[in-house]
């Protein structure tokens, strides 16, 4: 394709400009997360609001979908990267268009104001403090389902949006089969882990030792700290500004290091694919992660499969010694078998590797009953009380462990949930084809050696950014659709469960 063609130009400086606008309202978010003053809420509300509108306005003015009209019939090679810009401007400016711009808007304001009604929420344990915010969220995310359109549930339309192509049935089929083999390995994993005290690794850690250890870990990763930074925060999060700007964010205990460690393992994951994606293309769908679903493989790759293995400890031991002299009464396999020890838990962000997925069935059932109308934000707490019980045999006693502990709907991200299953599935199948393309690849990891694996996932997914649809950039990468096989056998292999 001739680049230089008069239209597509056009689009891409309108994309750029969008881009710019986003990464102003993404650092506006970032820093209501990590040190807005109170006070600035309502101010804050109105900037992010103002900037979605204008972003919203400027992405679905008529003479876009001309531009991309004109790109769509000049009849440019389907296999070239530039056709797979114009097919994802076309999908984007489809969907834009169905929404009013005073529904983004409205959507922005409220839900900048429901995230802080959600931390204080939190703080107290008082779902009755968010309820009001949540129902607010769950009608403009019905209208926004209704603009857009769907088949079957509205909770595709907004599924469409973070796992393009995805569908709640399918899902369903999928997740149902998973909820099942997990609780056959559950069992034997919990007996596997009996002898791992939970508290082995309490003890006293110094904020400052743990931020030292955590940069070195993520540095030695291959995230930049020349284009990237580590704050703390609420809820954990990796927020891109944009080219150059990556900023992760965690939170601390003191008497806990793997509290924050992981936490920022799991974030330098998604911060490594924003590193990776094509400088040159930013604001373009080649410089876009193609889907959450594979943004969070890349975080489940690094904080279980590779800083959960083995392999971690026997090279971090020592380096963790220094930062935490009282480490030095452990092995390196009694830190390994703490980090994996299994025990159903009401944190989603602290759970193991065998029930983390049970957290994530138990949210998507809980969102499609609401946005069908099936559920109300009133019987919220039950409903998640009762079926958390079911699924772990832990009885929530206060809301900041059961409906309270997730930012995500304070964030109106309804239809955000299944892509952290979706993200552990394809982790797995990259991990397990890495491997088989690179038999050194585990020496290498033994040694703290992150650079081979880093540049396989560059080369994979990474330098693809959006240029194929997510099922399509997996079956390149691992050779097969996303499937659950490659991560019960890892499941299965590291618990010492037979199938």
């Amino acid at each position: 394709m001739n680049t230089s063609f008069g239209p597509y130009r056009k689009l891409q400086k309108r994309a750029r400009q969008i881009a710019l606008v986003a990464g102003a309202s993404e650092l506006l978010g970032w820093d209501a997360e990590t040190g807005m003053p109170p006070a600035g809420l309502a101010f804050r509300a109105e900037q992010l609001a103002f900037l979605g509108g204008q972003a919203h306005r400027s992405w679905t003015a008529g003479v876009v979908g001309g531009w991309i009209k004109a790109c769509e019939d000049a009849g440019f090679d389907p296999a070239s990267p530039e056709a797979a810009n114009v097919r994802e401007w076309r999908r984007a400016y489809d969907r834009a268009t169905k929404l009013p711009a005073a529904l983004v808007e409205k959507f922005e304001r409220i839900r900048a104001v429901a995230r802080e009604a959600w931390r204080k929420a939190r703080e107290r344990s008082e779902f009755a403090l968010f309820r009001p915010h949540l129902e607010k969220l769950l009608d403009l995310n019905r209208r926004k389902a209704d603009c857009l359109g769907f088949a079957e549930s509205p909770y595709d339309a907004l599924l469409d949006g973070y796992e393009p192509g995805a569908r709640a049935a399918r899902l369903r089929v999928v997740f149902d089969s998973l909820k099942a083999e997990i609780g056959l390995i559950l069992g034997p994993a919990m007996e596997r882990s009996a002898g791992t005290p939970s508290d082995l690794l309490q003890g006293n850690y110094p904020l400052a030792a743990q931020m030292a250890f955590n940069r070195e870990v993520a540095g030695a990763f291959g995230f930049d700290f020349s284009a990237g930074r580590i704050d703390a925060t609420t809820h954990p999060f990796c927020c891109t500004v944009g080219a150059g700007d990556c900023r992760l964010t965690t939170r601390y205990r003191e008497n806990d290091f793997t509290y924050s460690l992981y936490s920022i393992l799991h974030e330098a994951g998604h911060g490594l694919y924003e590193q990776g994606l094509p400088a040159e293309q930013f604001g373009t769908p080649l410089g876009t992660a193609a889907s959450l679903g594979i943004h969070e493989s890349q975080s489940r790759l690094w904080e279980n499969h590779v800083g959960r293995d083995p392999s971690f400890w026997e090279h971090w031991h020592p380096i963790a010694c220094r930062h935490f002299p009282g480490l030095e009464r452990f092995r390196p396999e009694q830190l390994t078998a703490a980090v994996n020890r299994v025990a159903p838990t009401f944190i989603r962000t602290e759970s193991d590797q065998v029930t983390y997925d049970l957290h994530i069935l138990l949210r998507f059932e809980i969102e499609v009953e609401m946005l069908e109308g099936r559920l109300a934000v009133a019987d919220l707490p039950a409903r998640w009380n009762d079926t958390f019980a079911r699924l772990t045999g832990l009885k929530v006693s206060r809301d900041s462990e059961g409906c309270l502990q997730d930012i995500h709907w304070s964030l109106g991200d309804l239809g955000y949930f299944p892509t952290y299953t979706l993200g552990n599935l394809n982790a797995a199948q990259l991990m397990a084809r890495a491997r088989a393309e690179q038999p050194g690849m585990d020496a290498s990891l033994a040694k703290g050696e992150y650079t081979a694996l880093l540049a396989w996932l560059r080369d994979r997914i990474h330098r693809h950014g959006l240029r194929y649809p997510p099922d399509e950039l997996i079956q390149r990468a691992t050779g097969e659709p996303t499937g659950a096989a490659a991560h019960l056998a890892c499941l299965r292999r590291k618990f010492g469960v037979s199938s």
